[in-house]
């Protein structure tokens, strides 16, 4: 049986023209107008404990552009106008199932300006991607090949907040697949000096992406809160903080595909250490260089990448003590504050390195639960029968 191609998106950026940008810019204001209209009615039958679909809310979008007051919806395309629906209907879908939060409404200044065509609303022909009431292609850099003879099954166009363009195609990509098996395995302890060490020992510095541009963002947002609301100043002011903070992203970005695409390549299985990040953050003194370093990122791209390429990802408990644990005899230690980068064992008397000491610890726990198929949860005893100290207060120990 062989698998099924695996779709991917290609990103390009591209440049409209002032017709091409008005006609955008009015979609996206469209999208939000439906997708908050189809929620605020969502809400209201869900207070009368009734349940409006997908089929519900599209027969209401037929009824909406009839009216005097919301005609102007029929003058885009319908397509992305019901994907919005669709998107909705995926959200609710994963409320109900428990895998998300109650959907919010999109806010005009916040949201994502985004719209998704499906194959009815663009043409895509040799190497020119045109959308539904466009009589132009659009002006894309094509700075990487779509895979040889695929088109692409959808179109997502975008607007950051720094005003850049950009256009999502997704295509079924033949050149990914299951990648030739090793028996080479890793542990992984991610941190904040060294943004990941490994049980081999190697250690991976932290570039820091955003303290390199601290100075230049404090600065421009330093100019933009001298700015008057409403002001055109201030829009252009807004734009600087966002090219910055694009720069920044870019880069972290990059940095990270890199990173996780030779792991991945490198390695047939990768043990890591299951994080709560989001609680994590709201430590002040560390909230910032958590989010630089991005971890739930550099995991959510190791995760999709080893499903593309056959390779298996363990996550380990994050309460599973893998900085206290002795890698040689398996001693507990009672205590390691965050000050102590390396120490010896009282037991076998050998010495490690914390952030080594722990990946080892992981991949260990990690290639258990593989054979096994059990969970790893924290060792409350030490191998020798005697009781080891509980953690009061979990915490993540870099």
């Amino acid at each position: 049986m062989t698998a099924s191609p695996v779709k991917r998106a290609f990103k390009y950026r591209f440049y409209p023209s002032d017709a091409q940008a008005a006609e955008l810019s009015r979609t996206f204001g469209c999208v939000r107008k439906v997708y908050n209209m189809a929620l605020a009615a969502r809400t209201e039958a869900w207070a009368r404990q009734q349940r409006v679909n997908y089929n519900a809310t599209s027969a209401m979008l037929t009824a909406w552009k009839k009216t005097e007051e919301l005609a102007y919806l029929g003058e885009v395309s319908s397509v992305p106008l019901q994907q919005t629906l669709r998107h909705l209907q995926v959200a609710f879908t994963s409320f109900f199932g428990k895998r998300a939060k109650y959907p919010h409404f999109k806010s005009r200044k916040k949201s994502r300006k985004s719209a998704e065509y499906t194959t009815s609303g663009f043409r895509y022909r040799d190497g020119k991607l045109t959308l539904a009431k466009m009589s132009e292609p659009l002006d894309i850099v094509w700075s990487r090949p779509l895979p040889e003879g695929s088109s692409p099954s959808s179109v997502t166009v975008s607007q950051d907040a720094a005003g850049r363009w950009f256009v999502s195609l997704l295509c079924e990509d033949p050149a990914v697949g299951p990648l030739p098996a090793t028996d080479a395995a890793v542990g992984i302890d991610v941190g904040l000096t060294h943004l990941l060490t490994l049980s081999t020992g190697e250690k991976i510095s932290n570039p820091r992406h955003e303290r390199k541009d601290r100075k230049r963002l404090a600065k421009a947002q330093r100019e933009l809160s001298r700015k008057e609301k409403g002001a055109a100043n201030r829009n252009q002011a807004c734009r600087k903080v966002a090219k910055i903070h694009a720069r920044i992203a870019d880069r972290r970005r990059d940095h990270l595909h890199k990173l996780t695409s030779q792991l991945v390549r490198e390695n047939q299985t990768l043990v890591i250490e299951d994080l709560t990040v989001r609680n994590m953050v709201k430590n002040r003194s560390l909230a910032r260089a958590i989010s630089d370093a991005a971890w739930s990122e550099f995991r959510s791209m190791l995760e999709y990448k080893a499903q593309w390429y056959g390779r298996e990802v363990i996550a380990v408990d994050r309460f599973f003590p893998s900085s206290r644990l002795c890698s040689h005899c398996g001693t507990l230690a009672k205590g390691m504050p965050l000050n102590v980068r390396a120490w010896t064992c009282g037991s076998c008397g050998a010495t490690h390195d914390r952030d080594v000491n722990a990946a080892k610890n992981l991949l260990a726990a990690g290639l258990a639960v593989s054979v096994c198929g059990a969970g790893v949860r924290p060792q409350r005893r030490t191998p020798g029968g005697q009781s080891a100290t509980k953690q009061k207060t979990p915490r993540r120990e870099p």
